[in-house]
């Protein structure tokens, strides 16, 4: 080959590279490449895209609307609900109340009845110095034992201010006092023209009470 024929065929096909034929065909094919690349849909994704008709929630129609007596029945359901809820919380509020007053009602009696035990010891000091200040003594006899007797009813004179600041009271069992068997306890029954029957002839041994709750009844005897 000689150099000019080879001269003449770097010419041509310098030519044919700068021609706009052949960028006309490099462009079609880059661009027939892109598109080609753009229509493969990607892994996963569905060829109608996220907004497919089947991925939409169901319409309103696929769901009965709710008819007068239903909604009526749901109400009325939801009424009783409420009424058993009212119910319920007025019993517990009744019982929480009761509780409650049940508990003061305890604790005002201990407060009341604290001394009770104490009270109840001190009945046989007074029962002792009741029978010492009834001894009669002859008013003949020694200054010494007149003013004894006038010490012991001083001292069962201030006993009985202890009973009073504390609220014991002898029961009232006098002769004559109808038999009360809440508060007297009858021993023995006599024969009397006195009182009449049924009644208190006299009394044996003081009963007491502790505010309204009985400490000892009183032993009486009564008349058949």
């Amino acid at each position: 080959m000689t150099k000019s024929t080879k001269k003449t065929k770097d010419v041509q096909h310098e030519k044919e590279q700068n021609s706009p034929d052949s960028d006309a065909r490099a462009d079609s094919d880059g661009q027939f490449e892109v598109e080609s690349k753009k229509s493969v849909p990607e892994s996963g994704d569905s060829p109608e895209g996220p907004d497919s008709p089947d991925d939409q929630e169901p319409s309103e129609d696929a769901h009965e609307m709710m008819t007068p007596g239903q909604m009526l029945g749901e109400l009325a359901t939801s009424r009783a609900e409420v009424e058993k809820l009212k119910d319920g919380y007025l019993r517990a509020k009744a019982e929480a109340e009761n509780i409650q007053r049940r508990s003061q009602n305890e604790i005002a009696s201990i407060r009341k009845y604290a001394v009770e035990g104490f009270a109840r010891e001190l009945l046989s000091v007074a029962d002792s110095l009741d029978q010492a200040a009834k001894v009669r003594i002859d008013d003949s006899g020694a200054e010494t034992v007149s003013r004894m007797k006038e010490g012991l009813e001083l001292t069962l004179r201030q006993l009985e201010t202890v009973f009073d600041k504390f609220g014991i009271s002898p029961v009232e069992a006098d002769a004559g006092v109808h038999f009360n068997p809440d508060v007297h306890q009858a021993i023995s029954m006599v024969d009397s023209e006195e009182v009449e029957s049924g009644a208190i002839v006299s009394v044996m041994q003081k009963g007491f009470t502790l505010k309204d709750r009985l400490l000892r009844p009183a032993m009486v005897v009564i008349a058949n």
